[in-house]
């Protein structure tokens, strides 16, 4: 809509990624985030008429604010195959604690809301594709150890947001404990290299 005022989007968005990332997986009410972001729930319907376009357009507001797509871009790009994975993966998981929230929402939401599912879904399939271009370089490095197929759907399920979760917020590692054995087993697991 052209005559939104950004600032007021701008807020009606941060309101909305602060609930989701305070309470992860709990769908946020539109009278709550219009609370938080200090306008009326009318304004807040003129912005996003539903809570399934307010969670995807949120989504795709962080992607922006902590500069996810340059930084995939620049680790699939970055060199070599063996750069290229560590570079992902180190992007990919300093990415994922900021989202956490949202994407658990979505998650969740996923089962029941075909748009969220197809949000989801495609926030996954192009990430999927960051994983497919890294696997591609290391088979044109001579480096990967199996089809590329399977080692783009292993990368893929390494890298999976369930995995960060079960790991850092059940397992109670640390992010750095994380980075460190997700990018060795990945290199092990791809290219047979420690």
């Amino acid at each position: 809509m052209s005559s939104e005022n950004p600032t007021t989007r701008t807020r009606i968005l941060e309101a909305t990624c602060d609930l989701l990332g305070s309470t992860p997986g709990t769908a946020a009410r539109m009278s709550d985030i219009a609370k938080k972001a200090g306008v009326s729930r009318q304004a807040l319907y003129l912005h996003f008429p539903n809570r399934t376009e307010l969670f995807i357009a949120a989504t795709r507001y962080q992607d922006e604010t902590f500069g996810l797509n340059a930084a995939l871009q620049a680790g699939i790009c970055a060199g070599p195959g063996q750069a290229r994975l560590t570079a992902l993966i180190r992007a990919w998981s300093s990415y994922v604690p900021h989202i956490f929230g949202m994407a658990k929402t979505l998650m969740m939401l996923k089962e029941t809301d075909e748009q969220a599912a197809r949000a989801w879904n495609g926030r996954m399939a192009d990430f999927r594709g960051a994983c497919a271009a890294v696997v591609a370089a290391l088979a044109q490095d001579d480096d990967l150890i199996m089809e590329e197929e399977t080692a783009t759907d292993l990368l893929w399920t390494l890298l999976s947001m369930t995995t960060w979760e079960h790991l850092t917020q059940h397992c109670g590692w640390s992010q750095a404990h994380y980075l460190s054995e997700i990018t060795r087993l990945a290199r092990l697991a791809l290219t047979g290299k420690p």
